[in-house]
């Protein structure tokens, strides 16, 4: 985690931040287009359950991100 700096500005903060998850997204498309180090014959269903939880921790960042899911914001609370 990248911890603040004394003379570090919010702009500095958020483009570390914002470099760090670009080179997380970019090794992650790696690994995905490598099917995850698997070849077909060596797939079993520990595989399945870890690109699940993979997936499933995706969408909450993409919740978050978009507004989706749980974090979306209702129409009832604008009332």
């Amino acid at each position: 985690m990248h911890k603040p700096q004394p003379c570090q500005t919010a702009l500095d903060a958020f483009m570390a931040h914002k470099a760090e998850i670009d080179t997380q997204l970019a090794r992650l498309q790696i690994l995905s287009r490598e099917h995850f180090n698997l070849g077909p014959d060596n797939i079993h269903w520990g595989h399945v359950g870890d690109l699940a939880r993979y997936a499933e921790l995706l969408r909450q960042i993409s919740d978050a991100a978009f507004q989706e899911g749980e974090h979306s914001r209702h129409d009832s609370e604008d009332r």
